[in-house]
């Protein structure tokens, strides 16, 4: 494998960046060379907010913003609208957007790009799995199905092992943000 990226966009508070340094985590755990770090700027809650991945089998030399990812994922759906998303979107690659339209009404608001498009209703398994809206969650298996970064199993038993160790006091958010990360890999619609 090649060095993946991936550019994560998202609102301040939802969790697109911890999302992509969760995933930078588990990627490590698993053997991988990694990046993962936010762009920041005048963040605030509710903001338009940018987070990146590298993942890769070697060192990785690159030191700067992606600005040509392989995978984008789009946590606000919203942000559609405002964004050009798919700004340098290798069409070879994918776009998993946050949404509970099918990805061929999704499409259509994606400025002519040419690629693979993913959706998820994160908003639907967060709050059936934790009983309120997390979409960082589900959105981080969408895009570890979707891009094939990890084994499943492998990306599952190492969060596991993460939210083990972050939520020690507190078995039932463990046990609802893996059944969302279980829920997802089922769910993701293209």
């Amino acid at each position: 494998m090649n060095t993946v990226e991936i550019r994560w966009h998202g609102r301040g508070g939802q969790g697109a960046k911890t999302a992509a340094l969760l995933l930078a985590d588990v990627a490590f755990k698993s053997g991988k060379y990694v990046q993962g770090f936010p762009e920041y700027g005048p963040e605030r809650m509710g903001a338009p907010i940018t987070a990146y991945n590298r993942i890769s089998d070697e060192p990785i030399t690159v030191h700067s913003n992606i600005y040509e990812p392989d995978y984008v994922v789009v946590v606000d759906e919203g942000l559609l609208d405002s964004i050009d998303v798919t700004s340098g979107l290798n069409p070879s690659g994918a776009i998993v957007v946050n949404s509970a339209k099918g990805a061929d009404e999704i499409a259509m608001k994606l400025k002519g790009y040419t690629g693979k498009v993913y959706t998820v209703d994160a908003r639907k398994i967060s709050v059936a799995a934790l009983g309120k809206y997390f979409p960082n969650s589900p959105m981080l298996a969408a895009i570890v199905a979707v891009s094939k970064v990890m084994d499943k199993d492998q990306f599952l038993g190492e969060m596991e092992a993460s939210y083990r160790h972050k939520f020690s006091k507190k078995p039932e958010v463990i046990e609802g943000n893996m059944n969302a990360l279980r829920m997802t890999f089922e769910e993701v619609c293209v």
